[in-house]
C-alpha cells in the first residue's frame, strides 16, 4: 500500500506516493526523474548514491524514502544555480577529475561537504573526506587537484 510523503528537494517541494520500501535514491530517480544521483552499489559502500538530507551527508539507497519525509533533500542538480554551474563542478571538468562520470555527483557532494566543514583542508583531509566515494577511473588524482583548486580559490 502506498504512502504520502512530503520532500523539498534542490527547493522544491514534493508530495510523493511511494511504496514502504522504497528508498530515496529509488524516489530521487524513478518518481522525481532526477537521474543526477546514481545507484552504485546499493550496500552504501561506493557513494555515488550521496546526497544532502537536511544538510548531513548520506547514501541515498541507504535511506528509506518514508524515513526523508518531511525533510530537505540536495541532489548533485541542486549545486548548479540555472545555468551557472557550482564552483566544484566547474572544477571537476577543467581538471579532468571525471572520466566515466558516474562517481562525480556523490565525489562532488562530498567535496561540498567538505569544504562546508573544512575551507582549507590539507591534502590528506581531501582524501580522507572523499573516502567514502569510489571512482574506479581516475585514481583520484585529478579529483584531489579539482578540490584543492577551489578549495585554494576565493569563489565557492
Amino acid at each position: 500500500m502506498k504512502r504520502l510523503i512530503t520532500l523539498t528537494v534542490n527547493g522544491n517541494k514534493y508530495e510523493v506516493a511511494i511504496e514502504p520500501r522504497q528508498s530515496l535514491l529509488q524516489v530521487l530517480r524513478e518518481e522525481l526523474h532526477l537521474t543526477g544521483t546514481k545507484e552504485g552499489c546499493s550496500e552504501g559502500e561506493c557513494g555515488a548514491c550521496t546526497v544532502f538530507l537536511d544538510g548531513q551527508t548520506v547514501d541515498s539507497c541507504l535511506i528509506f524514502a518514508l524515513e526523508a519525509n518531511g525533510c530537505e533533500v540536495v541532489t548533485i542538480e541542486g549545486l548548479a544555480t540555472g545555468d551557472i554551474l557550482h564552483p566544484l563542478q566547474n572544477a571537476f571538468a577543467e581538471y579532468g577529475g571525471v572520466q566515466c562520470g558516474f562517481c562525480t555527483p556523490g565525489m562532488i557532494l562530498a567535496a561540498k561537504a567538505l569544504l562546508d566543514s573544512n575551507p582549507h583542508p590539507t591534502e590528506a583531509d581531501i582524501r580522507q573526506g572523499i573516502s567514502g566515494n569510489l571512482c574506479r577511473c581516475t585514481g583520484y588524482v585529478k579529483i584531489v587537484e579539482a578540490i584543492q583548486a577551489v578549495a585554494n580559490s576565493t569563489v565557492r
